[in-house]
């Protein structure tokens, strides 16, 4: 937790933020090993960053005092990630690396590969990505929140979704074999597309390579999706 995110409500007089969430709590303590008078970064969920002194800290209780969260957060990554749905643990992973990594948009996507028992996991409530979610901003010191969509059928992401998602952005489609090695500093808006353990099957990639999109490779080793992810975002960016 290398910033504490604060939720606007935690804020009181303008100057005073006053935290109850026991994993946080835990944290400081622990981790931190934080004590009354040390100077922590601090940032609003949606807003500033900034540092704040500890002035209490109890078993129910941790309060900061701060002149301002003023410092902006750190640019986002101009992507669109379309991920087709992990295995549930890996999708807990892979959506902390990606925020940390400054993604904002994400769109899990149901593929052929895909067990349709994946969407039925516990990892998919809203709450639990949320939590994940926060994870990854904590560890990037960044305050602005993924959106994550989810899309549960294949055909109408193609024909309804991905159009809108390639007008004005680059479709870029990682999967082995591709014939183009995977770009470097990109600066351009990109859709990126990274399908499931085993890949995107034969039709879906026809299918997206016909929508516009690039097909591209990272070279002759086949990685895990939550590595694969890692290593794309920061060949492009």
């Amino acid at each position: 937790m290398n910033l504490i995110l604060l939720a606007p409500e935690e804020i009181h007089h303008d100057r005073l933020a006053c935290l109850r969430d026991p994993r946080r709590l835990r944290h400081l303590k622990e981790v931190h090993r934080a004590r009354v008078g040390d100077v922590l970064t601090l940032g609003v969920a949606g807003g500033g960053i900034g540092r704040g002194e500890l002035t209490l800290l109890s078993d129910d209780e941790a309060r900061f005092t701060f002149d301002g969260l003023d410092t902006p957060p750190p640019p986002p990554l101009p992507v669109h990630l379309v991920l087709a749905l992990p295995r549930p643990r890996m999708l807990a992973r892979s959506l902390e690396h990606v925020t940390a990594m400054g993604v904002k948009q994400v769109t899990l996507l149901h593929t052929r590969r895909v067990e349709k028992s994946y969407w039925q996991s516990p990892e998919l409530d809203p709450v639990k990505i949320h939590e994940h979610l926060v994870l990854g901003l904590e560890q990037a010191r960044d305050t602005v929140m993924p959106e994550v969509n989810l899309a549960k059928g294949f055909r109408p992401f193609i024909d309804e979704r991905l159009p809108e998602l390639l007008t004005q952005r680059r479709g870029l489609l990682a999967h082995p074999g591709m014939p183009q090695a995977c770009p470097t500093g990109l600066t351009e808006p990109v859709t990126l597309l990274i399908g499931p353990e085993g890949g995107f099957i034969p039709y879906e990639v026809e299918r997206m390579l016909e929508a516009g999109c690039e097909g591209i490779h990272l070279g002759p080793r086949i990685l895990r999706v939550e590595t694969a992810v890692v290593a794309l975002l920061a060949r492009l960016f």
